[in-house]
């Protein structure tokens, strides 16, 4: 698996994902730091990419889009701390492998996730 961090995910979870062996890119490693929305998406799906956001507009988009991919991870936490994500993180990787691969958004609450198979 791919993964592309938008603005809100720390650079700490992106190390942490490298150091588990996964590809993964942060919107900073190649200064798109502004990059909108939409765009964001394209290139999570040009590079298949899984979109990790703690923005509810992905999921918006994607809906409207009616698109299949990319998929989405969408943190809505009380604490977004990094070790937060990263633990929460870890239970859906090994949990959600296979709607990741097929087009999903997968929203991350503290004590749940919700899958929601692409398209909307």
């Amino acid at each position: 698996m791919k993964f592309l961090a938008d603005m809100g995910i720390s650079l700490r979870t992106v190390s942490w994902l490298r150091n588990c062996g996964y590809d993964v890119l942060h919107l900073r490693d190649e200064g798109l730091q502004k990059l909108p929305d939409h765009e964001i998406l394209i290139k999570a799906r040009i590079e298949e990419r899984i979109l990790l956001t703690i923005d509810l507009d992905f999921a918006q988009l994607l809906a409207v889009s009616g698109d299949s991919l990319p998929s989405v991870i969408l943190f809505r936490l009380g604490n977004e701390n990094y070790d937060v994500i990263n633990e929460r993180l870890t239970q859906v990787l090994s949990e959600c492998q296979d709607e990741l691969e097929a087009g999903s958004i997968i929203s991350v609450s503290n004590e749940t996730f919700r899958v929601r198979r692409l398209p909307i």
